[in-house]
C-alpha cells in the first residue's frame, strides 16, 4: 500500500528569487568589521618638541667685568708716555692752569680744592738723601726725597677717605711722580702716613714723600682727594 503524497510537499523546497533571511548576504559589507585601506587607528600622536635650551648669562658678565677692570687699569696707569718732554710743556710747566679752567695754578700757602677736599700746600723739602730717625726705620732714596707738607679739609658733609699715595709730583720735564709709602712710614709727622677719613669740617696735615732722580726739579704738585677725580695743581716753585 503506497503512501498518499502531500500535494504542495513540492513547494517545500526554497523559492528562487525570494531573499533568504538569516543568511548572509553576499556583496554586503559586514557592519563591525574593518574596511580594508582604513587603519583601525587614529592619527599618531607627535612626538614633544624638546624645551629649548636656557642662554648662560654668566660668560657675558664675567666678560663685562674683565673690561671694566682694564678699562679702569688703562685710566689709572702712569701717564709717563703721553706727558713727553716737549719745548712748550717744559716752558708752561709752572702756569698751568689749575682744575682744567682758565685760571693759573695756585702756589704755596693757597687753598685749592678737589672734590670733598681743600688743599694748602705749606712746604717742600728737596734733596733728601734718607728719611727716618728711627735707625730701623730709616729709607734711603734711590735719587732724592722731596717732602711736601701739607693740610687737608674736608668740606663736604659726610666723613671722606684721603690717601696721600693719589698726589702727583711733577718736574720741569712733565714727569710724573708717585709718592713712596715706606718713606712716608719712616719719616712720620703726618696725620695720615698711608690712609684714612677726614670727618666734615676737620683738618689734618700731611707729608708726601716722593723719591726722584738727583737732578731732577720738582715743579708742582697735582692733588686729588680720588684716583679718579681731576686734580688741582699748585706749584712749589
Amino acid at each position: 500500500m503506497t503512501t498518499p503524497q502531500d500535494p504542495n510537499a513540492q513547494n517545500a523546497g526554497p523559492q528562487y528569487g525570494a531573499p533568504q533571511y538569516g543568511a548572509a548576504q553576499y556583496g554586503s559589507p559586514q557592519y563591525g568589521a574593518p574596511q580594508y585601506g582604513q587603519t583601525g587607528y587614529g592619527v599618531p600622536p607627535q612626538p614633544i618638541p624638546a624645551p629649548p635650551k636656557k642662554k648662560r648669562k654668566w660668560p657675558w658678565i664675567l666678560g663685562a667685568i674683565v673690561v671694566l677692570i682694564i678699562i679702569i687699569a688703562v685710566a689709572t696707569s702712569g701717564g709717563s708716555d703721553d706727558s713727553s718732554p716737549s719745548g712748550s710743556q717744559n716752558g708752561s710747566a709752572q702756569n698751568a692752569p689749575a682744575n682744567g679752567g682758565g685760571e693759573q695754578a695756585a702756589g704755596l700757602n693757597t687753598p685749592v680744592r678737589d672734590g670733598k677736599f681743600e688743599f694748602v700746600v705749606t712746604g717742600v723739602e728737596k734733596g733728601l738723601a734718607s728719611v727716618g730717625d728711627n735707625p730701623y726705620l730709616t729709607e734711603q732714596a734711590q735719587g732724592q726725597f722731596v717732602v711736601v707738607t701739607m693740610t687737608v679739609k674736608n668740606i663736604s658733609d659726610k666723613a671722606y677717605g684721603f690717601s696721600p699715595s693719589d698726589q702727583k709730583l711733577l718736574d720741569a720735564q712733565g714727569r710724573e711722580f708717585e709718592p713712596s709709602t715706606s718713606a712716608q712710614i719712616a719719616l712720620g709727622g703726618s696725620d695720615i702716613p698711608v690712609w684714612d677719613n677726614i670727618n666734615p669740617g676737620n683738618t689734618v696735615t700731611a707729608k708726601v714723600v716722593f723719591d726722584m732722580p738727583k737732578d731732577a726739579v720738582p715743579t708742582a704738585i697735582e692733588l686729588h682727594d680720588s684716583m679718579f677725580s681731576g686734580g688741582a695743581k699748585v706749584t712749589l716753585g
